[in-house]
């Protein structure tokens, strides 16, 4: 039985599918890099925070015990949906089964990418991928940190250590720093710096000759670190101006996929406002899944472009 199937058969135009499909790179998510996920239930989740952990008392033989007790208060990490509608033309499913098994997995991969890099837009900056937009219902993402550096040298490496000083030198929210999330060009300003003279002009030699030309950066100066563009928001969205992030990735994110749907095919209605499958000739594939986060945006510091 063919993947797609098929109940009307039709004459197939005069004209072949060839054989794999292009696409273009896409990153995928830097928070499922950088944070690992954990188990959610579907809905709201509660986290207790401890505001003042507990202190041990050393306590002498027939000597009293005294309250040892912190404080705490809880967080909730709230359930968002996101979905992705692929529409192809039907005539794939006149195509031998081979190739639609392919097109299914290549449009899943692609789809799944999508996903993935929902979970990067929402979460830092709270930016829907299709419309690009900002959702201002939204009030916990990354980039509402207070904490901002904006690059003002060439030196781009004197802009981490400040971004790292504002998170751990924070008496009011100490935090540890984890990882860091590169866009692209921030990756090509580290990877480019040289050493300098004694006169202090550039050496030519590269500062930091492990970067190679930045394009697969994986640690800097000892941090964990992952690049890709959702730091800035490109393609889906306008540049954010938003070049790197440092923090507590481990601690300061709390998320996890709530729930995770299976691949669907749609051959009739109008899933996605385009109009009617059938009168149009069309299929439509959909993937939807259902994350759950909570951020602590005072555990970062954003590196930012100049407006």
């Amino acid at each position: 039985m063919a993947v797609f199937g098929t109940t009307n058969a039709k004459v197939l135009m005069p004209r072949n599918i060839a054989d794999g499909m292009i696409t273009q790179t896409r990153t995928t998510s830097l928070i499922a890099k950088l944070s690992g996920q954990e188990p959610q239930k579907f809905g709201e989740t509660d986290y207790i925070v401890f505001n003042d952990f507990p202190k041990a008392e050393f306590v002498e033989e027939g000597s009293d015990k005294g309250n040892t007790s912190g404080g705490f208060t809880s967080v909730t990490a709230k359930p968002h949906k996101a979905q992705v509608t692929m529409r192809f033309n039907e005539e794939v499913q006149w195509a031998d089964e081979d190739y639609q098994l392919g097109a299914l997995q290549t449009l899943s991969e692609a789809g799944s990418v999508a996903l993935s890099r929902a979970l990067d837009l929402g979460l830092i900056h709270r930016i829907n991928p299709l419309t690009g937009s900002v959702i201002t219902g939204w009030d916990n993402y990354i980039t509402a940190t207070t904490k901002k550096v904006e690059i003002a040298t060439a030196d781009a490496d004197a802009d981490v250590r400040s971004a790292v000083g504002l998170v751990v030198n924070d008496s009011a929210n100490p935090a540890q720093v984890t990882g860091m999330a590169i866009d692209p060009k921030f990756a090509w300003a580290l990877a480019n710096l040289q050493t300098k003279l004694a006169n202090g002009d550039p050496s030519g030699s590269p500062r930091y000759p492990d970067l190679g030309f930045g394009t697969d950066i994986t640690s800097f100066l000892g941090i964990t670190a992952a690049q890709g563009n959702t730091v800035s928001g490109v393609p889906e969205a306008a540049d954010t101006k938003v070049r790197a992030l440092v923090g507590d990735f481990m601690n300061g994110i709390r998320w996890g996929i709530q729930r995770n749907f299976p691949v669907e095919i749609i051959r009739f209605g109008d899933p996605d406002g385009q109009g009617d499958l059938r009168r149009k000739n069309q299929i439509a594939l959909r993937l939807e899944i259902v994350y759950g986060w909570y951020v602590f945006p005072a555990k970062f510091a954003a590196i930012v472009d100049k407006a």
